[in-house]
């Protein structure tokens, strides 16, 4: 009968410290998989948008070849799919801007509002309640969004506005600015609990009610989160495609008013991607020179929502 001779302890230590050694070499080797999925993750986000950006530039300089970039941009005609052809972007991009514009001034008030609120007033029960109904506007499809403006909040808006047109930017800019409002207030709200709570103490300590407090103190300071709000909101709203294909109208209009019928970027691209144009057409490439105008405009916003929150960031 043979026995197992004790371990002595030099080898008991060096057979803890080969396990120790063993351990971190597979905790290093998990930590070095998990970082390559997160490149991954990021690297591709990155790389999809750098590609959708390649391909609008590729597909528009055939465009451009064959339309002045002077005429894209003054031109106040855009007729691409006329006998009298006219390629000025600008009723596309005014009917954007129209539209997002009357959305943002919805959305932005009554988002910032319903944020304070949740934020500063609403037990917690109450918020508990109120945010998962705001979440469930994010879910509904936008097509439905489209047919609720045409049928019923044109019509009201008829009542108060006799000559308001069937097909108009006011009712689909209210409903995409009610659309985005779950998108201001989220992000409005989360910058406002951001705020410490040493910066509320202190202004009640200075005999100022939740009301004062919240307006002066804790808005000021959630600044940059607000900005980030509206950028979000702004792009939201001029990426928004169903809701003005639907009720503003296909038809492109150079007008600022947001009474009239117009067609907006993303209202065109629909419109001639469902069309029988062929591939390679000029007619079929004004789809990718709208497509790069609306990357553009948004990517301007979004650097001026950047410029914001940094001077924001610094003052506060």
């Amino acid at each position: 009968m043979s026995t197992v001779a004790p371990a002595t302890p030099e080898q008991a230590a060096a057979a803890q410290a080969t396990n120790r050694l063993l351990h971190r070499r597979f905790r290093n080797l998990k930590e070095r998989a998990i970082e390559f999925a997160l490149f991954l993750a990021a690297f591709s986000a990155v790389a999809t948008t750098v590609a959708i950006v390649v391909i609008l530039v590729y597909e528009s300089i055939g465009f451009f070849e064959q339309v002045s970039l002077v005429e894209f941009l003054t031109d106040t005609q855009w007729t691409p799919l006329f006998t009298e052809k006219h390629f000025g972007i600008l009723p596309l991009l005014s009917g954007t801007v129209v539209v997002a514009g009357v959305a943002l001034a919805v959305a932005l008030p009554l988002g910032i509002v319903i944020a304070l609120y949740l934020s500063e007033f609403a037990p917690h029960s109450v918020r508990e309640v109120v945010k998962p109904f705001l979440e469930m506007l994010e879910g509904v499809p936008t097509v439905v969004f489209g047919y609720f403006a045409l049928l019923f909040v044109t019509p009201l808006l008829q009542k108060f506005i006799p000559d308001l047109q069937g097909f108009n930017m006011l009712g689909p800019g209210i409903v995409v600015g009610i659309m985005i409002i779950p998108y201001v207030s989220s992000v409005s709200e989360d910058a406002m609990r951001a705020v410490p709570m040493a910066m509320r103490e202190g202004s009640f300590a200075m005999g100022a009610t939740r009301l004062q407090t919240a307006l002066r103190v804790v808005l000021p300071a959630a600044t940059s989160g607000v900005v980030a709000a509206f950028v979000l909101g702004i792009s939201r709203a001029i990426g928004e495609t169903m809701v003005v294909a639907i009720a503003a109208g296909q038809q492109p209009n150079f007008t600022w008013n947001p009474m009239e019928p117009a067609a907006t970027l993303t209202a065109y691209i629909v419109q001639v991607s469902l069309g029988d144009l062929p591939h390679g057409s000029l007619e079929y490439q004004t789809i990718f020179a709208a497509g790069l105008t609306l990357i553009m405009l948004t990517l301007g916003f979004n650097v001026l929502g950047h410029l914001l929150r940094q001077r924001f960031r610094e003052a506060y």
